[in-house]
């Protein structure tokens, strides 16, 4: 009878010290500073704190009902959610076209190619994203600028008379689609270099069939980058969602106050106003807790979304 094969893989040092730095460091960092400053929020938001002291009044569920009978607070949820569904809808199909110029745009013979100087264009797209965010508000807070602005600048010099001396940060038909071009001018050029990157991952040769079929560019584009960029598109949408949600860098520096008629006033901007200028941090942690809430709901919508595409996109192809 022959020894069994399966022999006990023994604990040494060298095991041990490699679970411990690859796993149990990760994993201490995590429950440090994530779930127990998330746990210690959802607590917080049970209480009347003031952030001042060194108690907590437990108050139950009382925060959360004074936000559900809040106007100011469903105000900033409400522009929260419009950024949410507008800047990575913008973002994502700007950055998806561009990608696609950049690399099967270019001329319609000889080899699949994108348009020419295509690595000076990405170049050029990239730059504002490693700009700090707060540095690309004053930017446009002086492009936006009603009596010396480039923008009012130009359209007066285009022969639109009403351009001159408008507030486009100041009106609240204008303040919310004034920040929305300018997140979406800061994020369109980093999602269109990693749509390019998946976009080359598909083989040339799959390009080039399409061409041979008759296919145009935006056939192209829907039937095969699509498809190519599925996965790279579902994790961009949900980073740039939870960014949306957020975005207090971009909107505290152009618009501080909440906007005309708080038309640009989001969660972030009330948590922030509510915990360190009116010092009622137990509320604030409760508008903290709706914020996570929201995330975790819509990372899970779109990825089951994702999934379920995925299901039917696998059983139509059998």
């Amino acid at each position: 009878m022959k020894p069994s094969r399966a022999v006990h893989r023994r604990l040494t040092f060298d095991r041990v010290s490699l679970m411990v730095v690859f796993l149990g460091v990760p994993v201490a960092l995590y429950l440090v500073f994530v779930l127990y400053p998330f746990t210690q929020a959802a607590w917080y938001s049970l209480t009347s704190w003031s952030g001042f002291t060194s108690t907590q009044e437990f108050i139950g569920f009382d925060n959360y009902a004074k936000l559900a009978g809040d106007p100011l607070f469903l105000k900033s949820v409400g522009n929260s959610l419009v950024l949410l569904l507008v800047v990575p809808a913008l973002t994502l199909v700007l950055s998806f076209a561009l990608a696609c110029l950049l690399t099967f745009g270019g001329s319609s013979t000889g080899a699949v190619r994108g348009l020419g100087g295509s690595s000076f264009y990405r170049v050029v797209s990239f730059f504002p994203y490693v700009v700090p965010a707060i540095v690309v508000s004053i930017i446009f807070g002086r492009v936006y600028d009603p009596s010396a602005g480039l923008l009012n600048g130009i359209l007066t010099g285009l022969g639109i008379d009403r351009a001159a001396s408008f507030a486009w940060l100041g009106e609240p038909s204008t303040a919310k689609a004034a920040t929305i071009v300018v997140i979406v001018w800061a994020f369109v050029g980093f999602y269109m270099v990693l749509f390019v990157a998946a976009i080359r991952g598909i083989p040339a040769e799959v390009f080039e069939a399409a061409r041979i079929d008759g296919a145009g560019r935006f056939r192209t584009a829907v039937s095969i980058a699509v498809p190519g960029v599925g996965s790279a598109v579902r994790t961009a949408y949900v980073y740039l969602g939870i960014f949306a949600l957020d975005a207090f860098v971009f909107l505290a520096g152009l618009e501080p106050d909440g906007g005309p008629a708080n038309s640009t006033l989001v969660i972030t901007q009330e948590i922030f106003r509510t915990a360190f200028k009116d010092g009622r941090f137990g509320l604030a942690c409760a508008m903290g807790v709706v914020l996570a809430v929201l995330s975790f709901l819509f990372t899970g919508i779109v990825f089951g979304v994702g999934r379920l595409l995925a299901r039917r996109s696998g059983e139509v192809a059998r």
